[in-house]
């Protein structure tokens, strides 16, 4: 960990501010939202399609606004955009924990949305702006911070949300405050280079670089290939915590499994992302190490599927382990993936962007690999019902074993024919030819 901090250090103040944000960012908001969902239940007592379209509605406004937050951000400027979004969750965190009445949850919920696609494309572009051509490295950082905040958040909800809910509502947007607080006063103003946004001496329209980003192919395809990635990560909150439950029960074995999950992804990121990424780094080039994370992602279920090959025990020590081992195994392949693939997947974004609109296209990307998400956990949810149906446990880890490898074989291709590669500048002469 001395380590970790030493390079982190080793940035310049702005992109140390940013990492310690993200951390914030997550801590408070996987403080109250895991608990979000028993409150609107218990306390409240409202109905499940209610309870559903509530968390629904901040879903789709932050997946749905990511391309108008990144669009922002290139226009206006990084940090106006990211101190937007921390206002945006302290008004919606504060509300969602005074307010009982419908509408004012939904337009909460909203804000709360609304706020991740203000500052997530504001903030990955401006890291990737400050970082220079030590990105790769930041993106590595930038991930241990991100899933330090994932692991302690609900740790300290569930302490909080022991005395009120409301407390954890108020704490969460106390912390949001402070940390804009921070962000306003040692965060310095950056935005992008907007020497190639001009064309004959005015700027282009947002149609006109919605258009231009659109057509561009290998943007596209590789945002379609990690949707993938995406799906097979968020297994560690769907899939495998079901096949815990499914196996251990509801009782504590159930619960203390499922925390052992969370614990292995989230802590063998923080251990060994950044060493994970040097040696990949030194070894290949991004294009292969994508292709090796989506690929190790896909084998991650391979341990599942290993299991249901083994006759469920009717109890005892070896019924524990079943329901336990391969599921942290998996969840163990999983955080080892993301950590190969994410600083490269991050960094080729830049790259394929051509540094231009480099928010933006975040933007999209967020959007596309969003609903990526959804569809693939609507899919894998009817896998999981119909392997029940069925008598096939096997289904689902097999679906999620050839997302993997289709996904990956797609990486390769596009690494294979350079499709990975910065595209040319506009407007860029070729070089002339010498003897």
């Amino acid at each position: 960990m001395k380590g970790t901090l030493a390079q982190v250090r080793s940035y310049e103040r702005s992109v140390q501010l940013l990492m310690v944000n993200q951390f914030t960012i997550n801590l408070g908001f996987y403080m109250l939202m895991p608990y979000l969902a028993a409150h609107l239940a218990g306390p409240l007592g409202l109905a499940g399609w209610l309870v559903g379209l509530i968390l629904g509605v901040r879903n789709f406004s932050q997946q749905g606004m990511f391309l108008v937050g990144g669009t922002l951000a290139d226009r206006l400027g990084y940090k106006p955009m990211i101190i937007a979004g921390l206002v945006l969750r302290i008004v919606g965190f504060a509300t969602l924990g005074l307010v009982d009445s419908v509408p004012a949850l939904l337009a909460a919920s909203a804000a709360t949305g609304l706020a991740g696609a203000l500052f997530n494309p504001a903030s990955r572009a401006y890291l990737a702006l400050d970082a220079g051509d030590r990105r790769v490295e930041a993106f590595a950082l930038f991930n241990v911070f991100y899933q330090a905040g994932i692991l302690l958040g609900p740790l300290v909800g569930m302490v909080l949300t022991g005395v009120d809910f409301r407390v954890t509502c108020l704490t969460a947007a106390g912390i949001f405050a402070v940390l804009s607080i921070v962000q306003i006063r040692a965060l310095p103003a950056r935005r992008a280079d907007d020497t190639q946004e001009q064309k004959d001496g005015r700027r282009e329209s947002v149609l006109a670089e919605w258009r231009g980003i659109i057509a561009n192919r290998a943007f596209l395809l590789f945002s379609v290939a990690m949707v993938g990635s995406y799906v097979m990560s968020f297994q560690v909150y769907l899939a495998l915590p079901l096949e815990v439950r499914r196996l251990g029960g509801e009782g504590q074995f159930g619960t203390a499994a499922v925390a052992v999950l969370f614990a292995v992804s989230g802590l063998s990121t923080i251990l060994f992302q950044t060493k994970v990424t040097a040696w990949c780094k030194a070894r290949m080039e991004p294009g292969r190490a994508l292709t090796w994370g989506l690929l190790t992602m896909g084998v991650a279920f391979v341990p599942l599927l290993a299991a249901t090959a083994v006759p469920v025990p009717d109890g005892g020590v070896g019924l524990w382990l079943l329901a336990a081992v391969p599921p942290a195994l998996s969840a163990l392949l999983l955080a080892l993936g993301t950590m190969i693939a994410y600083p490269f997947e991050m960094d080729t974004i830049v790259r394929l962007s051509g540094d231009r609109l480099v928010a933006t296209h975040y933007g999209l990307y967020n959007t596309i690999c969003g609903v990526g998400i959804t569809l693939g956990n609507l899919l894998t949810g009817a896998a999981l019902d119909a392997a029940r149906a069925a008598g096939v446990s096997a289904l689902p880890w097999i679906a999620l074993l050839a997302l993997g490898l289709v996904c990956a074989a797609a990486l390769y291709r596009l690494h294979r024919t350079g499709r990975l590669a910065p595209p040319p500048v506009r407007g860029a002469q070729p070089e002339p030819v010498t003897a």
